[in-house]
């Protein structure tokens, strides 16, 4: 596979991608794919699936804004979820301007594709997300379920003053040795790694991707937290996400796309329950589990990934 280097330009914001097809008759193309990362990644991610279905399809990889060598706007505002939501419909209908396209995404990416696939539908033929909860039913996990609570922690590290020297200190060690762990049968090589490295490397790129959390619509209290505290993390942080439960809404997301769901069910950051009742807000859903399976699926089990996204699209 050939991977060709691009960039387009969106209100003034300069997205790199990558793209490659074996594709020379437009007239039998099937429809183009779009693979969303998520942090701490880039569009490299994908390569395993980028390799397999370029045969068949036009496949397209973005590094998300504020990532790697796309632009990475300054303003807390651009990374609240509505602007990035209607950003990447603006990439989406760029990309391919003629059909709805397949929509593969994980972790952040997916949770810009769920809203993205909710009210933007006829930019999307089918929906694929890789362990990403359903902002709905991630919503009501973290009012009803302490584990989620517990396993979300993480998020207020990402939010705090210091997160910056925290992720860079240390040769990055707390992102490849804490945020991508993995289950026991896999593991990120050094050369993987040292990739990364140069990724978070980029000018401007750790403070970019953790925007992302920074400009959170709504964020629980940490574990243990008192109102106190609650009121103090608020004014340490611009524009906290973080609020009581008394405040925290769920959002009523419907998708009426065909969707699949591949979910490692040894996942760090979400318990297994945001697939419980997932159909009352995605009727037309087909979920696949991966035992022994982490956050990180498509890097752990590239070959089912990819056998369960081409059933899926074939079905």
């Amino acid at each position: 596979m050939s991977l060709k280097h691009k960039y387009v330009m969106i209100d003034d914001v300069n997205i790199h991608y990558v793209e490659a097809s074996a594709l020379r008759n437009k007239i039998d193309a099937k429809p183009c794919m779009i693979f969303l990362h998520g942090f701490p990644e880039y569009w490299g991610t994908w390569q395993a699936q980028l390799d397999y279905f370029s045969t068949e399809f036009r496949v397209i990889a973005p590094d998300l804004p504020g990532y790697n060598l796309s632009d990475k706007p300054k303003a807390l505002s651009f990374y609240k979820l509505p602007n990035l939501i209607a950003f990447l419909a603006k990439f989406v209908g760029i990309i391919s301007p003629e059909q709805p396209v397949i929509l593969v995404a994980h972790d952040w990416g997916g949770a810009i594709a769920w809203p993205l696939a909710a009210f933007h539908s006829h930019l999307i033929s089918k929906l694929i997300i890789l362990n990403a909860a359903h902002p709905s039913t991630f919503t009501r996990e973290m009012i009803n379920n302490s584990e989620q609570r517990q396993k979300s922690n993480y998020i207020h590290q990402l939010i705090s003053p210091s997160a910056e020297s925290l992720l860079t200190q240390n040769n990055y060690h707390y992102l490849t040795e804490i945020m991508m762990l993995h289950s026991d049968h896999y593991q990120f090589h050094e050369e993987s790694k040292q990739t990364y490295r140069k990724v978070w490397q980029q000018q401007g790129a750790i403070n970019g991707m953790l925007q992302y959390y920074r400009a959170m619509p709504q964020l629980m209290p940490e574990v243990n937290d008192s109102a106190d505290s609650i009121e103090q993390s608020n004014s340490s942080v611009k524009s906290s996400p973080i609020k009581s439960t008394a405040d925290i809404k769920i959002p009523n997301i419907r998708i009426n796309l065909p969707t699949l769901i591949l979910w490692g069910e040894q996942d760090l950051a979400f318990v297994n329950e945001n697939l419980n009742g997932i159909e009352q807000y995605v009727p037309h859903c087909s979920i696949v589990r991966f035992a022994n399976t982490s956050h990180w699926l498509q890097h752990e089990r590239p070959d089912e990934v990819n056998k369960a996204i081409e059933d899926f699209i074939n079905d």
